[in-house]
């Protein structure tokens, strides 16, 4: 008779994400911009040190797989450029900031590290691609600068991030790609 493995303790686990992390000038850059609308009273804002753009949310994994990850997670890619200048407030009052167009460079990376998490038995994101930079949670009604960013962001990496239990809503990045 099989059994199932019983669930391991968080702290046996690392929540994972794979995303693009700004440089200090466009984490400048975005924070301006964040800084520059009219939020409501019950917006919460993304910290400074938490602005990126998620490639793939990839859950809890054993820490033991941490090392593995590292290593089957780089994929070679191209540097490319994204602008951004479309603010957008969605569903449930989340306001971020949009690419103007999905580059090629971007798509291939994304595509790059679908596989290669497939390769890693891990679950990859199988909605729509919609690449974004969340500047804030709680925002309905809030409003953007009359005027649209012009923001380009010289893309040469990407990060494997961890999504902190304690201290609560603290990133770690585990391993950088360049």
């Amino acid at each position: 008779m099989r059994t199932t493995p019983p669930p391991l303790a968080l702290d046996h686990t690392a929540r994972l994400f794979l995303a693009l992390w700004p440089a200090p000038r466009v984490r400048a850059a975005l924070l301006a911009y964040r800084d520059a609308w009219h939020w409501n009273a019950q917006a919460s804002l993304v910290r400074p040190e938490q602005l990126h753009l998620t490639l793939h949310f990839i859950g809890n994994v054993p820490r033991h797989r941490l090392n593995q990850l590292k290593k089957g997670l780089e994929v070679p890619f191209e540097p490319f450029e994204l602008n951004f200048g479309h603010p957008g407030l969605w569903r449930h009052g989340t306001a971020v900031l949009q690419p103007d167009a999905r580059p090629a460079g971007l798509l291939q990376l994304h595509g790059a590290l679908r596989q290669a998490l497939q390769r890693l038995e891990l679950p990859s994101d199988t909605l729509d691609f919609r690449p974004h930079i969340t500047l804030a949670r709680r925002a309905a009604g809030a409003v953007p600068p009359a005027q649209d960013p012009v923001l380009r962001w010289q893309v040469h990496g990407y990060a494997l991030v961890e999504s902190m239990r304690e201290p609560a809503g603290q990133y770690r990045l585990v391993q950088r790609y360049a």
